[in-house]
């Protein structure tokens, strides 16, 4: 079976870092996603989905992530059972995420972030980025 997630949008607030009684650490952020389509004449509605990371995962977002930065997550759906204070049975559905990567270039001074080929603009990655520069269709080897 699969249960595979990919995300990419912005934090809706820092994320909450805690600790279990055995001292695991655990984040939890929410991240704002444009869905892919609006109706004719509508705007885009966006989902805020939540999202938990764990351990080494946990402290790495805790140390580099903040409210508004975009970014992009992978990680598997959880949905938990519950009973509220009243009696009532909940459903929770959340993100378990198992990797987080920047999708921006970093912040300058807390200033709004440089654009790039995720959020348009003029980014360019650095000259020796690994790849081989293909010039025109007639180069490609397939």
């Amino acid at each position: 079976m699969l249960n595979k997630a990919i995300l990419m949008g912005r934090l809706t607030r820092d994320p909450d870092m805690r600790y279990t009684n055995d001292q695991i650490p655990v984040a939890s952020f929410t991240l704002a996603v444009d869905r892919g389509y609006a109706k004719q004449g509508e705007e885009r509605q966006t989902d805020f989905i939540p999202i938990t990371a764990w351990r080494n995962t946990a402290e790495f977002v805790s140390r580099n992530f903040t409210k508004g930065q975009l970014v992009a997550v992978t990680g598997r759906i959880q949905v938990r059972n519950f009973q509220d204070k009243e009696g009532n049975n909940r459903t929770a559905t959340s993100v378990v995420a198992d990797e987080v990567f920047f999708a921006e270039p970093k912040r300058n001074n807390g200033s709004a972030p440089a654009s790039n080929a995720f959020g348009g603009g003029n980014y360019s990655a650095p000259a020796d980025d690994g790849f081989m520069s293909v010039d025109t269709a007639d180069d490609l080897p397939f």
